[in-house]
């Protein structure tokens, strides 16, 4: 690691500290050329393969913005989004995958949004998994009936 002050070719780690998130660590370095203080983060990379085939780190701020659209005039707040993006990406980091398709993403997104708006969810699904009829809609409307049925049952046992 360079140093940003004089450019000297090394560095030493003073103090390491993993995130709130625990997904990265925040390194304390000092130079031994200037003695200059400086932080560095650093992350296990996940790159996302696009239907394109173009190759992209992940971004949760894409999820939060794909998923912002499907939950237009519902009640979310953007904390809520931020902690599905969260969820998400620690969800396809568990896969042990360095790159992930995006379908693997959406199907990641489902679940979480699903708990968090069912509107929002149907919004999403209809989009992403393509649906193409009335019947498609029934069928996922149905599916979360069945859930709430068999929910509501075994909270009564």
């Amino acid at each position: 690691m360079h140093c940003p002050f004089c450019r000297h070719p090394d560095s030493r780690v003073i103090d390491s500290r993993t995130s709130d998130d625990g997904l990265s660590i925040r390194r304390r370095r000092q130079c031994p050329e200037c003695g200059g203080r400086f932080s560095t983060m650093e992350t296990a990379s996940l790159n996302v393969i696009k239907r394109s085939g173009v190759i992209e780190p992940f971004s949760r701020e894409k999820v939060m913005t794909g998923v912002r659209k499907a939950c237009q005039g519902r009640p979310v707040t953007e904390g809520d989004l931020a902690v599905l993006a969260q969820t998400v990406e620690e969800a396809v980091r568990q896969t042990g995958a360095a790159q992930v398709d995006t379908n693997e993403i959406g199907l990641a997104i489902l679940g979480p949004l699903r708990a968090l708006d069912e509107v929002a969810y149907l919004r999403f699904a209809s989009v992403y998994q393509a649906f193409d009829s009335l019947e498609d809609f029934e069928s996922a409307i149905e599916q979360l009936r069945a859930d709430h049925v068999a929910a509501s049952t075994s909270t009564e046992s």
